[in-house]
Protein backbone atom coordinates (compact mmCIF):
# COMPACT_ATOMS: atom_id res chain seq x y z
CA UNK A 1 0.00 0.00 0.00
CA UNK A 2 1.44 3.33 -1.43
CA UNK A 3 1.69 6.51 1.57
CA UNK A 4 1.45 9.89 0.79
CA UNK A 5 4.26 11.41 1.15
CA UNK A 6 3.58 14.89 3.32
CA UNK A 7 5.31 17.83 1.73
CA UNK A 8 8.01 19.24 3.08
CA UNK A 9 10.24 23.10 3.04
CA UNK A 10 8.99 25.66 0.43
CA UNK A 11 6.16 23.36 -0.66
CA UNK A 12 5.30 22.48 2.97
CA UNK A 13 4.89 26.31 3.85
CA UNK A 14 2.93 27.29 0.50
CA UNK A 15 0.28 24.59 1.34
CA UNK A 16 0.12 25.92 5.09
CA UNK A 17 -0.47 29.40 3.60
CA UNK A 18 -2.80 28.55 1.16
CA UNK A 19 -4.84 27.05 3.83
CA UNK A 20 -4.16 30.04 6.28
CA UNK A 21 -5.56 32.61 3.68
CA UNK A 22 -8.50 30.13 2.59
CA UNK A 23 -9.54 30.36 6.33
CA UNK A 24 -9.23 33.94 6.31
CA UNK A 25 -10.83 34.94 3.16
CA UNK A 26 -14.00 33.10 4.35
CA UNK A 27 -13.86 34.96 7.61
CA UNK A 28 -13.73 37.91 5.32
CA UNK A 29 -16.98 37.52 3.53
CA UNK A 30 -18.89 37.79 7.03
CA UNK A 31 -16.58 40.55 8.30
CA UNK A 32 -17.13 42.88 4.97
CA UNK A 33 -20.81 42.20 5.02
CA UNK A 34 -21.22 43.56 8.79
CA UNK A 35 -19.06 46.53 8.28
CA UNK A 36 -21.11 47.42 5.33
CA UNK A 37 -24.00 47.60 7.70
CA UNK A 38 -22.45 49.80 9.76
CA UNK A 39 -20.96 52.49 7.08
CA UNK A 40 -22.77 55.37 6.88
CA UNK A 41 -20.67 56.60 3.55
CA UNK A 42 -22.99 55.11 0.89
CA UNK A 43 -19.40 54.54 -1.43
CA UNK A 44 -17.96 52.83 1.38
CA UNK A 45 -20.53 50.46 2.25
CA UNK A 46 -20.38 50.18 -1.60
CA UNK A 47 -16.18 49.22 -1.26
CA UNK A 48 -17.34 46.83 1.13
CA UNK A 49 -19.67 44.76 -1.11
CA UNK A 50 -18.14 45.12 -3.98
CA UNK A 51 -14.56 43.74 -2.40
CA UNK A 52 -16.96 41.09 -0.79
CA UNK A 53 -17.58 39.86 -4.35
CA UNK A 54 -13.83 40.35 -5.62
CA UNK A 55 -13.40 37.89 -2.13
CA UNK A 56 -15.58 35.08 -3.48
CA UNK A 57 -13.40 34.86 -6.60
CA UNK A 58 -10.57 34.92 -4.44
CA UNK A 59 -11.90 31.94 -2.07
CA UNK A 60 -12.48 29.87 -5.36
CA UNK A 61 -9.10 30.42 -6.73
CA UNK A 62 -7.46 29.47 -3.40
CA UNK A 63 -9.59 25.83 -4.28
CA UNK A 64 -7.95 26.50 -7.29
CA UNK A 65 -4.66 26.71 -6.21
CA UNK A 66 -5.94 23.41 -3.98
CA UNK A 67 -6.71 21.44 -6.64
CA UNK A 68 -3.24 21.73 -8.09
CA UNK A 69 -1.70 20.42 -5.01
CA UNK A 70 -3.67 17.48 -5.06
CA UNK A 71 -5.53 18.49 -1.60
CA UNK A 72 -9.06 19.36 -0.73
CA UNK A 73 -9.58 23.14 -0.04
CA UNK A 74 -9.29 23.21 4.02
CA UNK A 75 -8.87 25.96 5.97
CA UNK A 76 -5.97 26.20 8.60
CA UNK A 77 -6.97 28.78 11.51
CA UNK A 78 -5.68 32.18 10.75
CA UNK A 79 -4.97 34.07 14.27
CA UNK A 80 -3.62 37.25 12.39
CA UNK A 81 -7.07 37.19 11.16
CA UNK A 82 -8.98 36.95 14.11
CA UNK A 83 -6.94 39.53 15.55
CA UNK A 84 -7.38 42.16 13.29
CA UNK A 85 -11.49 40.95 12.84
CA UNK A 86 -11.28 41.51 16.62
CA UNK A 87 -9.86 44.62 16.50
CA UNK A 88 -12.24 45.88 13.57
CA UNK A 89 -15.03 44.72 15.77
CA UNK A 90 -13.64 46.77 19.01
CA UNK A 91 -13.68 50.26 16.82
CA UNK A 92 -16.97 49.65 15.44
CA UNK A 93 -17.73 49.59 18.70
CA UNK A 94 -16.37 51.94 20.46
CA UNK A 95 -17.10 54.29 16.96
CA UNK A 96 -20.60 53.12 16.70
CA UNK A 97 -22.23 56.39 17.35
CA UNK A 98 -19.09 58.76 16.45
CA UNK A 99 -18.57 60.87 13.35
CA UNK A 100 -14.97 58.85 12.78
CA UNK A 101 -16.89 55.69 12.72
CA UNK A 102 -16.32 55.63 8.67
CA UNK A 103 -12.93 56.70 8.68
CA UNK A 104 -11.71 54.05 12.06
CA UNK A 105 -13.68 51.72 9.73
CA UNK A 106 -11.04 51.75 6.91
CA UNK A 107 -8.24 52.07 8.99
CA UNK A 108 -9.66 48.38 10.51
CA UNK A 109 -9.88 47.40 6.66
CA UNK A 110 -6.97 48.68 5.36
CA UNK A 111 -4.80 46.52 8.26
CA UNK A 112 -6.72 43.76 6.72
CA UNK A 113 -6.03 44.46 3.15
CA UNK A 114 -2.00 45.11 3.80
CA UNK A 115 -2.05 41.52 5.84
CA UNK A 116 -3.52 39.98 2.64
CA UNK A 117 -1.31 41.84 0.10
CA UNK A 118 1.72 40.14 2.37
CA UNK A 119 0.51 37.11 2.83
CA UNK A 120 -0.81 36.59 -0.83
CA UNK A 121 2.91 38.33 -2.12
CA UNK A 122 4.80 35.88 -0.66
CA UNK A 123 2.15 33.45 -1.91
CA UNK A 124 3.54 33.94 -5.94
CA UNK A 125 7.14 34.18 -5.01
CA UNK A 126 6.31 30.24 -3.80
CA UNK A 127 4.45 29.30 -6.29
CA UNK A 128 7.05 30.68 -9.02
CA UNK A 129 10.01 28.95 -7.12
CA UNK A 130 7.96 25.67 -6.46
CA UNK A 131 7.31 26.18 -10.59
CA UNK A 132 3.18 26.46 -10.12
CA UNK A 133 2.71 28.32 -12.93
CA UNK A 134 -0.98 28.47 -12.91
CA UNK A 135 -1.20 28.66 -9.29
CA UNK A 136 0.89 31.79 -9.77
CA UNK A 137 -1.51 33.53 -12.56
CA UNK A 138 -4.29 32.99 -9.89
CA UNK A 139 -2.71 34.10 -6.84
CA UNK A 140 -1.21 37.16 -9.24
CA UNK A 141 -5.28 37.60 -9.77
CA UNK A 142 -6.35 38.18 -5.86
CA UNK A 143 -3.10 40.43 -4.88
CA UNK A 144 -3.78 42.92 -7.64
CA UNK A 145 -7.52 42.73 -6.71
CA UNK A 146 -6.54 43.19 -2.81
CA UNK A 147 -3.96 46.02 -3.92
CA UNK A 148 -6.54 47.94 -5.93
CA UNK A 149 -9.06 47.57 -2.65
CA UNK A 150 -6.48 49.60 -0.57
CA UNK A 151 -6.11 52.07 -2.95
CA UNK A 152 -9.79 52.51 -3.20
CA UNK A 153 -10.29 52.68 1.09
CA UNK A 154 -7.21 55.24 0.70
CA UNK A 155 -9.16 57.11 -1.89
CA UNK A 156 -12.13 57.37 -0.09
CA UNK A 157 -10.63 58.27 3.58
CA UNK A 158 -8.22 60.90 2.08
CA UNK A 159 -11.35 62.35 -0.23
CA UNK A 160 -14.12 62.57 2.07
CA UNK A 161 -14.20 60.46 5.33
CA UNK A 162 -11.06 61.47 7.30
CA UNK A 163 -12.38 65.08 6.72
CA UNK A 164 -16.22 63.91 7.86
CA UNK A 165 -14.73 62.63 11.23
CA UNK A 166 -12.93 65.97 11.92
CA UNK A 167 -15.82 67.89 10.84
CA UNK A 168 -17.36 67.79 14.17
CA UNK A 169 -14.67 69.19 16.23
CA UNK A 170 -13.85 72.32 14.07
CA UNK A 171 -17.44 73.42 14.58
CA UNK A 172 -17.04 73.17 18.12
CA UNK A 173 -14.04 74.97 17.95
CA UNK A 174 -16.18 77.55 15.33
CA UNK A 175 -18.74 77.97 18.25
CA UNK A 176 -16.90 79.21 20.43
CA UNK A 177 -14.01 81.92 18.77
CA UNK A 178 -14.36 80.89 15.43
CA UNK A 179 -11.01 78.81 15.30
CA UNK A 180 -10.20 75.50 16.50
CA UNK A 181 -8.96 75.16 19.98
CA UNK A 182 -5.46 75.46 20.72
CA UNK A 183 -4.64 72.22 22.14
CA UNK A 184 -0.57 73.28 22.82
CA UNK A 185 -2.35 76.55 25.23
CA UNK A 186 -1.89 74.96 28.01
CA UNK A 187 1.84 73.63 27.74
CA UNK A 188 2.34 77.13 26.71
CA UNK A 189 1.66 78.35 30.05
CA UNK A 190 3.59 75.85 31.44
CA UNK A 191 7.32 77.19 30.00
CA UNK A 192 10.35 77.48 32.62
CA UNK A 193 10.05 81.18 32.06
CA UNK A 194 6.51 81.60 33.50
CA UNK A 195 6.81 79.17 36.15
CA UNK A 196 7.40 80.07 39.74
Amino acid sequence: MATETKPTGLEKLFEDQVADLYYAEKKLLTAMKKMASKANDKKLKEAFLGHREETEGQIKRLEGVFEILGKKAKGKKCDAIEGLLKEADGIMEDFKDDPALDAAMVCAAQKVEHYEIGSYGCLVTYAEELGMKDAVKMLEATLKEEKGADVKLTKLAVSTLNRAGEEHRKQKGAAGSGKPENMNKTKQKRTPATVG
